[in-house]
């Protein structure tokens, strides 16, 4: 369920400046987006499992407040990440 080693570190050195930024809004972003999608095909499988969802939710707001901050400094990044991560259709 949670993002093994590998897989978190494929997505730092893709949004990353470098394979230790791991602090880059971006790179966040990616993080959350990929736990969003392992826990959005959690909650379908076990739809009674409330605290699931309630984390979903969680993860989703952080997410919005996080690409709100980077679309108010960096539009460019934004959009670059936004068509990268596919989020909006």
């Amino acid at each position: 369920m949670a993002l093994t080693k590998e897989s978190a570190g494929e997505i730092v050195a893709k949004f990353g400046k470098n394979e230790k930024d791991t602090g880059a809004t971006e790179v966040q972003i990616a993080l959350l987006t990929e736990r969003i999608n392992q826990l959005t095909e959690h909650c379908k499988q076990f739809k009674k499992d409330k605290s699931g969802q309630r984390g979903l939710l969680i993860l989703v707001g952080k997410r919005r407040r996080m690409l709100k901050y980077i679309q108010r400094t960096n539009l460019e990044g934004y959009r670059k990440l936004i068509k990268e991560l596919g989020l909006r259709k």
